[in-house]
């Protein structure tokens, strides 16, 4: 787990014990109450949009006939890369959806980001349009589905552990 938190450094300093023990990093943003939560937020824009894109790619691939595999070992070992794209397009690649990380976690944190975005009059058009991704993903029925499984709004391909885009 990582911690993204705001406070004094004496509160930091007296919880460092706890926070080191809960923890594998520990990130004191600054002495501002909240800018924790922004970094939260900002990172969780980041997270949504690399898996949401990755999605995109692979769906693209499938469309086009390219072996999956073949585009995730590319991908993987490329500058088009991401932390995201390598743990969860190869759930992708796998079949497997089953559940380490969810659809509606990302309805969740991409909604924050967006209400962040607006709360800030900020425009936002990435994570908005990631937001609807796995919003639409949802409503499909795959909220309780690994994250990865917002490859499913795609229409038209054929992923690996089915016959066809319909289930």
């Amino acid at each position: 787990m990582t911690v993204m938190a705001a406070g004094r450094e004496e509160a930091f300093e007296r919880l460092a014990p706890v926070l080191d023990a809960v923890a594998e990093r520990v990130f004191r943003i600054s002495d501002r109450v909240g800018d924790g939560a922004a970094v939260k937020v900002i990172h969780q824009l980041l997270a949504g949009v690399h898996i949401a894109a990755g999605a995109e790619a692979m769906a693209l691939a499938a469309r086009a006939g390219i072996p999956l595999d073949t585009v995730y070992e590319v991908v993987t070992n490329a500058a088009g890369n991401s932390w995201m794209f390598e743990n969860r397009m190869r759930h992708v690649v796998d079949g497997d959806y089953t559940p380490r990380s969810m659809v509606d976690i990302f309805v969740k944190d991409l909604g924050l980001v967006t209400d962040t975005g607006r709360a800030l009059k900020f425009p936002l058009p990435l994570a908005s349009t990631a937001y609807t991704m796995f919003a639409s993903a949802s409503t499909a029925g795959y909220g309780q589905w690994d994250d990865s499984a917002v490859i499913k709004v795609f229409p038209g391909i054929t992923l690996p552990g089915q016959g066809s885009e319909k289930e």
